[in-house]
């Protein structure tokens, strides 16, 4: 009986062993198979392999992404909105590979469009009867507009807002690579409802390149300098510059106003005091208006202490 106990304990032993091996071997299985499902996640990663992934998630069919759009709308569910954004990561593709002119990674325009496309799960709203990717394309362009905006230097240096649209709708417009004739450039502005001159000067910009800042001189008798070979100079600062010409004329605008405020008598004793490139003495003023020259100090300071208070408000 004892030699028959203990081969029922090893016995016991040995399937308590293997359940444990193959539950770990389970486990290990399924760990694999998640991480090979998020190894294409990342488009900074392999981009390939990202574009090859979303190409296999299936698209939802329109009772799907209604009840995902009224899970995630009415009872906040995250899992909803985690198979929204990843049956739509297709489309992000599609969308970022038409801004691939303007010389920046596709992986970075993906990556800021999947932003859009998260901002625009958020707000989907299934009663609207609108499908989400209607919805999303334009919160995916929103997103990829500011990331270029923000990082192509053509666009971004002494870029007005009016600049901006014009600038995505021209190279939207403008189906080939020669200069656009003086009737196609007419219209296309009447098209944009923009000038014409702002048509020709945008697209110059687009047909431009950045400059080298330190461009090889070949021929030693050559007058060009890099950029890096000049002096700086602190007061050649164009922010630096306009803000002191509207620091200035604020200041002129608002002394104006305040003298303006003044009295006839007071006024006339301030120009002629400071204003005048003739400046009269408190003896002359005195004898004109028949008062003592205490009196004009008197309301010159007054005058002044009364500029001052408007100035400053």
């Amino acid at each position: 009986m004892r030699g028959i106990s203990g081969i029922a304990l090893r016995a016991r032993n040995n399937r308590s062993i293997n359940d444990r091996i193959i539950d770990r071997l389970l486990k290990e299985r399924f760990m694999s198979k998640a991480l090979q499902t998020m190894e294409w996640m990342a488009p900074g990663g392999n981009l390939n392999a990202y574009i090859q992934g979303t190409a296999t998630v299936p698209i939802l069919t329109i009772d799907e992404e209604r009840a995902l759009g009224e899970s995630l709308y009415y009872q906040e569910d995250l899992d909803a909105a985690r198979r929204m954004v990843m049956a739509h990561l297709r489309f992000v593709v599609h969308i970022a590979r038409s801004y691939n002119g303007y010389g920046l990674p596709l992986a970075d325009l993906i990556q800021e469009g999947n932003v859009g496309l998260m901002k625009a799960v958020r707000r989907f709203n299934p009663e609207k009867g609108v499908r989400l990717v209607s919805f999303a394309v334009h919160w995916i362009k929103a997103e990829i507009h500011e990331f270029i905006l923000r990082n192509w230097r053509i666009v971004k240096i002494a870029t007005t807002k009016a600049q901006r649209k014009l600038f995505f709708n021209l190279r939207s417009a403008k189906k080939q690579l020669q200069w656009l004739s003086a009737d196609e450039a007419k219209a296309v502005a009447d098209d944009l409802g923009v000038q014409v001159k702002d048509v020709m000067e945008m697209e110059m910009r687009l047909t431009s390149r950045d400059a080298t800042f330190d461009a090889p001189v070949d021929d030693e008798e050559s007058t060009y300098y890099s950029p890096s070979l000049y002096l700086e100079s602190k007061g050649a600062d164009p922010a630096e510059q306009v803000e002191n010409e509207n620091y200035e004329g604020d200041n002129n605008f608002r002394l104006s106003q305040a003298v303006k405020s003044l009295d006839e008598r007071s006024r006339s004793i301030l120009q002629r005091r400071w204003l005048d490139d003739k400046k009269s003495t408190l003896h002359e003023l005195a004898a004109e208006y028949g008062i003592s020259a205490e009196r004009i100090r008197q309301l010159e300071k007054n005058a002044m202490k009364k500029v001052r208070v408007l100035m400053e408000a």
